[in-house]
């Protein structure tokens, strides 16, 4: 199996020593990057054998900068066909590695193959349960995916890799410019990586949903119509309506009385969509709330991405963890 592994990580602690120690043995050359950690991530690492790399901290911290930090050395180490990619907070499952390059040895077209991503601890908060929903989609071709992928060498080379730019949803923008190029991307229907999200709070839950819109306002200025839905909700959900209220409190109790029919269908649509996931009542009522009101961080990081582009300053790094 000529495979490299590349895993990147910040501060991840005890769930870093986990991914190593599933990660052993499975590839043929792993690599760690690390990102300014100030925990033991880097002795961790050291320990299990993998090759080390320490991103320069004078420079700006991204993911897309870390991968790409992780596949420069992994292949000046060992030329691999192919390079997969976990992050820190992640456990490869025994088998992917080997299930993957089938396919993309089988299928010349393709470019990435992804799996089932899994939460190790979905019931020790509402917001680990909520990631566990989120990383579950159908297997088949897809458009883009989450950062655990396995990469075909020659497809990453000609676009030249991750965009270190871009702080959130690089990998959707990495995906987008694989298919632009003719490449074909597909979603296997095998376990791939189990996750821990460790979000135990509502200040992590609400950082990463400002995270998420900076990625939806960013990537989707990159390539047009892309986060277009999403991007609609947020302006609609998280802004418009909102003013809407305020006009309607002191003005007019019928806009008012709208407005918040509008967000009542919103919710209960929610409802609905988490429910057809097979979720009891009880979960699904408190993740729709959730979704609902993750609009409102949602602006937050869409007009943060639209400032920092009118100031003509670089987007830094927004963490939730």
């Amino acid at each position: 199996m000529s495979i490299n592994l590349v895993l990147i990580g910040r501060n991840e602690g005890d769930r870093l020593v986990q991914a190593l120690a599933a990660a052993k043995g499975q590839a043929q050359c792993l690599v760690y990057v690390d990102s300014g950690s100030t925990d033991k991530s880097v002795s961790a690492a050291q320990a299990a054998g993998a090759i080390i790399v320490e991103l320069d901290m004078s420079q700006p911290f991204s993911a897309a900068r870390a991968r790409n930090a992780g596949y420069q050395a992994a292949q000046r180490h060992n030329p691999s066909t192919f390079v997969q990619f976990i992050d820190g907070d992640c456990q490869i499952v025994p088998g992917w590695l080997a299930a993957a390059e089938r396919k993309l040895r089988a299928d010349p077209t393709l470019a990435v193959v992804t799996g089932w991503r899994s939460e190790m601890y979905p019931d020790a908060s509402v917001y680990n349960a909520m990631c566990d929903v989120e990383w579950h989609r159908p297997a088949g071709p897809i458009v883009a995916c989450g950062g655990d992928m396995m990469v075909r060498a020659e497809a990453f080379d000609q676009v030249n890799g991750f965009d270190p730019t871009v702080i959130a949803a690089e990998d959707d923008e990495f995906c987008l410019r694989l298919a632009a190029s003719g490449w074909a991307l597909e979603r296997l229907p095998l376990q791939m990586t189990r996750h821990d999200a460790a979000m135990t709070n509502f200040g992590q839950w609400w950082r990463r949903a400002v995270r998420a819109g900076h990625g939806f306002a960013q990537v989707g200025d990159m390539h047009a119509g892309y986060f277009s839905t999403e991007r609609k909700r947020v302006l609609v959900f998280g802004l418009f309506l909102p003013v809407l209220a305020v006009i309607g409190a002191a003005f007019s109790t019928v806009l008012l009385g709208l407005v918040l029919l509008l967000y009542a269908l919103s919710y209960a649509r929610g409802v609905r969509g988490i429910r057809s996931e097979g979720l009891p009542w009880a979960n699904s009522l408190q993740q729709a709330w959730f979704l609902l009101i993750s609009k409102f961080p949602n602006v937050i990081g869409m007009a943060t991405y639209a400032l920092r582009k009118f100031r003509n300053r670089p987007p830094e790094i927004i963490e939730y963890q």
